[in-house]
């Protein structure tokens, strides 16, 4: 028996791939729901009523899903050019923190149709800092972009912390480590009253079309999709490399740094060390979720959101611990590596 790559892969087989490995996960968590005493298809009824059973758990779910369709578009974008950037998390917090500073000392005052592009910009272009360092490391030194990015995450956040110890921290915080609190100005519009849904939601979702044209429409989503197939094929054919691969790192940088800042602006209005549950490293399982696909990673960011948000009232209602969340986002993962696998090999005997 051996393994043999497909000449072509079927369209339906690709787009059931996601699917098939959300229906295993799910069936494999279903036994540890098991195993914990509860019934299984009443534990995902209650997971399912807990994301989307009200008006203020469906509000919650879609703000949740908001950053992680940002970060996932991070991850989908470096990764489908083979450019390994685990450092969302550090990115998505330094975007954060150079909105507050900017909101703070620069353009605080300014009306909203000023201050909301220049702190988007302002974001975008701190996380592109974060990723160009280490793509810049490997393109002169080559130095493994895995092991700099995930490192870096730990210098942003400690970085993060420092700032709003010190020259950041806001004075009416009662000596709660937080930042200064951005210009009433340059918060985002609700998209429901009484909720914290805002318009971030409808901005990720047209970033994401974007992404999809730019990598489907364009020469440069042609080039980076060769540059991650088979570099030296594409460097014989005329693909500048190194200038794919520093758009590539601006543009998934930027998006991560993007996700910070309208959480910031959207969500929060400050800046705190527990800013992101893990954001940053969730957008890597929503990116091979949605199979490095844009448009999936809408539905797969909505998938992780429900799970999280669902396992917590399942949790209250049941007594099942919400860790099965992150297990079963887990799962999904692995299933989707291996759902991946033999939709490009077959098994010939």
């Amino acid at each position: 028996m051996r393994f043999e790559r497909r000449e072509h892969r079927p369209t339906a087989l690709v787009i059931a791939t996601p699917l098939i490995a959300i229906i295993g996960a799910l069936a494999i968590a279903g036994i540890l729901i098991a195993f914990a005493g509860a019934p299984v298809f009443e534990a995902y009824w209650k997971i399912a009523t807990g994301a989307f059973g009200s008006r203020l758990s469906a509000t919650e779910t879609l703000t949740r899903a908001t950053p992680l369709i940002l970060t996932g578009l991070a991850a989908a974008v470096a990764f489908r050019a083979r450019l390994w950037n685990i450092g969302g998390e550090g990115q998505f917090y330094l975007g954060a923190i150079a909105v507050a500073a900017a909101s703070a000392h620069l353009v605080g005052g300014l009306p909203s149709f000023i201050q909301l592009p220049v702190l988007f910009v302002v974001g975008a272009g701190a996380g592109m800092v974060l990723l160009l360092l280490p793509l810049w490391l490997r393109l002169r030194f080559s130095v493994d972009e895995v092991v700099t990015t995930l490192l870096l995450n730990f210098v942003a956040i400690l970085f993060v912390s420092m700032l709003i110890d010190g020259v950041l921290k806001d004075p009416l915080a009662f000596g709660w480590p937080q930042s200064q609190v951005v210009d009433a100005a340059a918060r985002l519009p609700k998209l429901l009253a009484r909720s914290r849904l805002h318009v971030g939601l409808v901005i990720a979702a047209v970033i994401a079309v974007i992404v999809y044209f730019v990598q489907t429409r364009t020469v440069f989503g042609l080039q980076s999709r060769a540059a991650g197939l088979n570099p030296s094929g594409a460097a014989f054919a005329g693909v500048p490399l190194a200038r794919t691969l520093v758009i590539v790192a601006m543009i998934s940088g930027g998006l991560a740094g993007l996700a910070g800042t309208i959480e910031v602006l959207g969500v929060k209005g400050y800046v705190t060390t527990d800013l992101s549950p893990g954001y940053g490293y969730s957008g890597i399982v929503v990116a091979m979720l949605a199979n490095l696909n844009p448009l999936g990673v809408v539905l797969a960011a909505l998938f992780t959101a429900t799970m999280f948000v669902g396992a917590d009232g399942m949790s209250r209602s049941m007594g099942i611990p919400s860790y099965i969340a992150d297990v079963t986002v887990a799962l999904s993962l692995l299933s989707m590596l291996v759902a991946v696998f033999f939709t490009q090999y077959r098994i010939r005997r």
